[in-house]
């Protein structure tokens, strides 16, 4: 009789595991959510005006921020402004100087903060 008990309690160990498979498996799926298109912020579709500093670098036609940021990097790429220690750096030359406030550096955080305040 005393072999029996250990023998129930395995049972009943396996079973339960048995039981969770199940469940786990039987648990209702998550119905899908449809994926919708991302739509833009209107505020920064809106086309602005370069200041004469700026549209040296970009063009003298209205452009909405993001275009803006694009050419000021293609920009940057195309010269190799972009710091070779520091990658977030960019060193001014003689177009971006004046629209970087006169400063020989700054960081790709700043960029689009000094860049704003050339936009009308």
């Amino acid at each position: 009789m005393a072999a029996k008990k250990p023998a129930k309690k395995a049972a009943k160990k396996v079973a339960k595991k048995v039981a969770k498979k199940v469940a786990k498996k039987a648990a209702p799926k998550k119905a899908a959510k449809k994926k919708v298109a991302r739509k833009p912020n209107a505020a920064f579709m809106v086309a602005l005006k370069p200041s004469a500093l700026l549209a040296a670098i970009v063009g003298d036609k209205p452009l909405s921020r993001p275009e803006v940021t694009k050419k000021i990097w293609a920009y940057i790429k195309k010269n190799g402004l972009q710091d070779s220690v520091n990658r977030r750096n960019i060193n001014a030359d003689a177009k971006l100087g004046p629209i970087f406030g006169g400063k020989k550096q700054v960081s790709m955080f700043d960029l689009t903060k000094l860049v704003s305040k050339q936009l009308s």
